[in-house]
């Protein structure tokens, strides 16, 4: 265990609180509330308000596809080809992201993307040729495509713990398929379901390079906002400000996986018996 933590320690715990630490202090290092009183700014509200919306739609999108998808791939044969291929497949474009994603959809749907200039020739407009930079369609786009492949990594599992058994009993009872699901396996797998949901709100709340690469102007979501703070040649002095901004999204993942956990518990009490 002792590497495990000390890679826990160098990467998780130190910058954590340099970042609980930074937020809390002024450029000479002196204790001030000022860093934290910028979180109140009309820009930076604005910013973690668009990066929940954003979040919390991919996040829905991803998780109601993503449940399809998982109970076709839990339907089929255990140790069939296409479930191997399937979860193959969702385990790479699962962590498929950053720049490469950026540039892979400009290079298909972008201004000169080849699909644009396909359906261009063909007399089909996508709707303008921006509309892939833009945080109200564009981003999410690019997160759901990671987003489903993440959710059913996550609630495979879950699916392939539904006992055939459960089923039987309940049609032997004179239950109906939406019975069964109402019942039984809808309860069973809510806990599990909404686990999943609140690590896609997680994984798209962090995100930061793909939308880097994708937004140019401005700041419009959280991410974008911290590094512009931390690397911005305009408005000097402000990294502690950056810092109080991660510290804010800090507290909002933990939040979030507090509760995830507290799910994910249940679930596994639920599939244990």
């Amino acid at each position: 265990m002792l590497p495990f933590f000390g890679y826990t320690a160098i990467f998780l715990v130190t910058p954590t609180l340099v970042v609980v630490v930074g937020a809390f202090l002024d450029g000479g290092n002196q204790p001030t509330l000022g860093n934290i009183a910028a979180l109140t700014q009309p820009q930076v509200v604005s910013a973690f308000v668009s990066s929940v919306i954003l979040s919390a739609v991919t996040a829905v999108l991803g998780a109601v596809f993503g449940g399809l998808l998982s109970y076709a791939v839990a339907t089929g044969r255990p140790g069939g080809l296409l479930r191997r291929v399937m979860t193959a497949v969702c385990g790479v474009l699962a962590q498929f992201g950053g720049v490469t994603l950026a540039f892979a959809f400009v290079a298909t749907v972008g201004i000169q993307g080849f699909v644009t200039i396909w359906l261009q020739k063909v007399g089909v407009d996508l709707g303008g040729s921006t509309w892939l930079f833009e945080p109200t369609r564009g981003l999410v786009l690019v997160y759901t495509y990671f987003q489903i492949p993440l959710m059913l990594i996550v609630f495979l599992p879950a699916v392939d713990g539904l006992r055939s058994q459960w089923r039987e009993a309940a049609e032997t009872l004179g239950g109906s398929t939406w019975d069964y699901w109402r019942h039984v396996a809808g309860p069973i797998l809510a806990p599990s379901f909404i686990g999943a949901l609140l690590l896609l709100f997680t994984n798209a709340f962090s995100a930061y390079a793909t939308a880097a690469a994708l937004v140019s102007q401005g700041s419009p979501i959280i991410p974008l906002q911290i590094g512009g703070a931390l690397t911005s040649e305009v408005l000097l002095g402000q990294e502690n400000v950056g810092k109080a901004m991660a510290l804010g999204m800090v507290v909002i993942v933990a939040v979030v996986m507090t509760l995830y956990t507290v799910l994910e518990r249940r679930t596994t009490r639920w599939l244990g018996r």
